[in-house]
């Protein structure tokens, strides 16, 4: 028992460093690891996905949080598969009117007060700029994906793609404040996937 436990733990701290092959319903996938750069910095909150056009559509609709505390959106960053209800929970301490008026999805949830939460459908792809019609500083980015297999880069520029087949894809990047989506071709046998912006 002992061996079997030290085996599954060895195969976990492999796994934080090669892309591990998992055959599924005899297709074999890895997780992708990778990085994303804005010049020679690291850069936190890109956004990057796969193209999926033949992904199965989930059993049920995903659901996310776009959570509102101390007059701020968290997270800042979020990404979902179009078809994902998104909920905006006002954890404050003040009413909130949360609105996306440009790109992406188009809503306007009114006023509502603490302890209260609205939901908004994201069922199409594309960015969009959420804010609060009440507090100009509050901002935050939804960027709704056609894709499965997407990830959120973290502060050091680190991402995590799981469960994507093996061979080549398409992906894309976004990151705010960019000029440009990056886009390119990469195939799992390279091992890491670095997205840079110059």
């Amino acid at each position: 028992m002992r061996a079997s436990v030290r085996f599954w733990r060895n195969l976990f701290v492999l796994s934080l460093v090669w892309p591990v092959t998992i055959a599924v319903a005899g297709q074999s996938t890895v997780d992708v690891h990778g990085t994303a750069k804005a010049g020679d910095r690291p850069a936190a909150d890109t956004v990057v996905w796969l193209e999926a056009p033949d992904a199965p559509a989930p059993a049920a609709p995903p659901r996310a949080v776009l959570d509102q505390r101390n007059l701020a959106f968290s997270p800042r960053v979020l990404v979902v598969r179009a078809g994902t209800l998104i909920d905006f929970p006002n954890n404050d301490r003040v009413f909130h009117n949360v609105f996306s008026f440009r790109d992406g999805k188009r809503f306007d949830l009114g006023l509502y007060p603490v302890g209260s939460r609205k939901s908004v459908l994201f069922d199409r792809p594309g960015l969009s700029r959420i804010f609060c019609n009440i507090h100009p500083n509050m901002a935050a980015y939804v960027m709704t994906v056609d894709s499965p297999y997407f990830a959120r880069s973290d502060d050091t520029g680190a991402f995590t793609i799981a469960n994507v087949p093996a061979g080549a894809h398409t992906y894309h990047a976004w990151r705010p404040g960019a000029a440009a989506e990056l886009t390119g071709t990469w195939n799992t046998a390279r091992g890491t996937l670095t997205v840079a912006w110059p």
